[in-house]
């Protein structure tokens, strides 16, 4: 007998609704004014709903943020590993995949460095925060498999040099030094840094 899938029921349709509202409200006000400028109550308010209801969903500002930028994060990430397929030079495929994440870092400079250290920082049992770490590790395993395209370098190798690769890329992009310079600059930064990194 073939399975069917079940309809959604309407308390998870109203879920998903009210979580799609709070996305976009804390997207847009995040935008406008910046994360450390934007209250929960304001959020609450955009996506018509109660405050309490808001922390069912997300218990901190810093959540609220992470569950905004994983879904950008992750876009960037999926376009990069996409570009990357149409490098052969290896640092070239690299940056194919480094280039879109600093783009969605930089949108919005201070949320893009608030961003970074809740990745670093936040609670790793928050769901938010969870997948924020799961898209780092996604972000090094393309990195990865772009330098195993070099037969002389091994899976250790790889991996490390990956996960090299995306701690100049957090340190490129939270340092307060490169809060003004624009993508270009701080994807250069980052690729001269790889550059050294890879065998010649």
């Amino acid at each position: 007998m073939p399975l069917t899938s079940q309809p959604v029921g309407r308390r998870e349709r109203n879920k998903q609704a009210k979580l799609e509202r709070i996305v976009a409200a804390a997207s847009e006000l995040f935008a406008e004014r910046g994360v450390d400028e934007v209250t929960t109550q304001e959020i609450a308010e955009k996506a018509d709903i109660g405050a309490g209801t808001l922390f069912l969903y997300a218990r901190t500002k810093g959540e609220l943020l992470l569950l905004v930028q994983n879904s950008f994060y992750a876009e960037a990430l999926e376009q990069g590993w996409s570009a990357a397929e149409g490098f052969t030079d290896t640092l070239d495929a690299v940056m194919a995949i480094v280039r879109p994440v600093v783009e969605c870092n930089r949108k919005q400079v201070d949320n893009g460095r608030t961003y970074l250290r809740e990745i670093v920082f936040g609670d790793p049992a928050e769901p938010h925060h969870r997948d924020a770490l799961a898209l780092t590790v996604q972000t090094e395993e393309a990195i990865a498999a772009v330098l195993l395209r070099d037969e002389r370098t091994s899976p250790k190798d790889a991996a490390v040099r990956a996960h090299i690769v995306s701690a100049i890329m957090f340190i490129s992009m939270a340092a307060t030094i490169n809060a003004a310079h624009p993508v270009d600059d701080v994807v250069r930064e980052i690729r001269d840094q790889v550059q050294v990194l890879l065998p010649e």
